[in-house]
């Protein structure tokens, strides 16, 4: 009995816990877009913007083992990680409201302090809901065949969240208020706050019969200080090596959805903003087909690495692919079917749907399994020194990713004034030159490139394979039980 999972959830429990990842991502989209509210409703120039993101960003990764380890010294009536859940919810609700109601209506010396006050207290409530994301998976299920699943249902959310939400951002809402204004910003609170709300609680049902201590890694409670930090990131290599996947590919990908790329590549280098929106529309069903494929059969059959080579492997292929059809064809033939411009299908529409697909679906796979497998570098903490510490090892792997991909904005702001753009961003109104689609191309496939070779180098490394995870697993197991005992 010691060599089968002692704690299964049913299949509703990890799709509804899966929306508590949606939740934040809604908030994690729109603030791609708060440079431009920086930028034209606080008149704060691009460089300064754009350099105040990263700071913050940076305060975001700081913030990360101070929260992480209240979540393990936590554990109430209400469960470890719901309460978490609910407060990091209401914090962002409330802080996003401060930023875009309040800030342009402070005096104006108190305008940019203000923001970043609001935004800083924005990141502490961001951080809170994600590290229960990462933590309430190891008290979810035990079992490796289930794990992935949570990849599955967070892969559907993600193309639901990241295909609908382009096309309400710039499509509708951006007509309808003529640009980002103060506006604009307010509807999209009341559309972000009510629905991020309502995913929070559902995903706090779904784990409420879980979230409690005889599900926990050991059993029980245990003392653990920041003394243990050093020793998780000095000794346990599981979370070592995915930290340096993980944070590569999280700041090509922070690079790739930038909203100024987006302005540069569909708006300026395409010629058409609105493609933007379009293409995730187009792509979003077969993108699905790809992760339930991936996560639902590699994973669940062969481990969860093996899937992370899988996406991988087939990202770079498509990336670099895409680099080059911007260069050997003409971008500016891009269109698709009940969009403005349309005139038959094209060279470079076919062939960039066709390697976008592939690539969205390939990177939706060896992004999505991260999180599950931060659980099993949990479970392998466990097996190594018998410490149970999810935020812990939640917030070492976010506190390394955050600092690298909080260089994102900097690096986009940076290639933009570097080409002339100092202080104010490109719009879709500006003109094209090779300088800008350099910029763009780059931005949107060159920092990826380099990424997932990253990714390839550090998997070689990471020691949880399939067979691994099953001696693991047996040794918990045991561990509990002796516990009980």
């Amino acid at each position: 009995m010691e060599n089968q999972p002692t704690n299964r959830a049913k299949l509703w429990q990890i799709g509804g816990f899966a929306l508590n990842n949606a939740a934040t991502n809604l908030y994690l989209f729109t603030m791609n877009f708060i440079v431009y509210y920086m930028n034209g409703v606080l008149g704060i120039i691009t460089f300064v913007s754009t350099t105040l993101l990263t700071v913050m960003r940076v305060w975001d990764a700081v913030t990360d083992p101070f929260l992480g380890l209240v979540v393990d010294k936590t554990t109430t009536r209400f469960g470890k990680n719901r309460p978490f859940m609910l407060l990091g919810n209401l914090v962002m609700a409330l802080s996003l409201m401060l930023m875009v109601f309040v800030s342009h209506n402070l005096p104006k010396a108190l305008q940019l302090p203000g923001f970043i006050v609001f935004y800083l207290a924005y990141v502490v409530g961001y951080t809170l809901q994600c590290i229960a994301t990462k933590s309430g998976q190891s008290c979810l299920t035990n079992d490796p065949k289930q794990r992935p699943l949570f990849t599955i249902f967070d892969g559907i959310y993600v193309t639901i969240v990241f295909s609908m939400l382009p096309v309400l951002f710039t499509n509708t809402l951006m007509k309808k208020h003529g640009g980002f204004g103060i506006s604009y910003f307010q509807e999209v609170w009341f559309i972000i706050a009510p629905i991020s709300f309502v995913l929070t609680l559902i995903a706090i049902f779904c784990l409420a019969s879980k979230d409690r201590p005889e599900n926990f890694g050991t059993g029980t409670q245990q003392k653990v200080g920041f003394k243990d930090y050093w020793d998780v990131l000095k000794n346990n290599r599981a979370i070592q090596m995915l930290v340096v996947s993980a944070s590569t590919d999280k700041l090509a990908l922070q690079t790739q959805g930038n909203a100024t790329v987006g302005v540069i590549v569909y708006g300026i280098v395409c010629g058409n903003y609105a493609l933007n929106g379009a293409l995730n529309a187009y792509t979003s069903i077969p993108t699905f087909l790809f992760l339930l494929f991936g996560a639902g059969v590699i994973a669940t059959r062969l481990g969860q690495k093996k899937a992370m080579m899988f996406g991988t492997y087939g990202s770079l292929a498509c990336m670099v692919l895409i680099a080059v059809l911007f260069y050997a064809a003409d971008p500016t033939t891009l269109a698709f079917p009940g969009f403005e411009g349309f005139a038959g299908w094209t060279f470079f529409t076919i062939a960039f749907l066709i390697l976008w697909v592939g690539f969205k679906g390939f990177s939706g796979i060896s992004s999505n399994i991260v999180l599950p497998m931060i659980a099993d570098c949990t479970d392998y903490e466990v097996y190594r020194s018998g410490r149970y510490v999810p935020g812990m090892m939640g917030t070492l792997f976010s506190f390394v990713d955050k600092v690298i991909s909080s260089l994102a904005t900097t690096v986009v702001g940076i290639m933009c004034a570097a080409i002339g753009f100092a202080e104010t961003l490109p719009t879709a109104d500006t003109p094209f030159s090779p300088a800008l689609k350099f910029v763009g191309v780059f931005g949107l496939c060159g920092l990826t490139i380099i990424g997932l070779i990253a990714n390839v180098i550090a998997m070689k490394f990471y020691p949880l394979t399939g067979d691994k995870m099953k001696e693991i697993q047996a040794e918990v197991a045991a561990i509990k039980a002796k516990a009980a005992q």
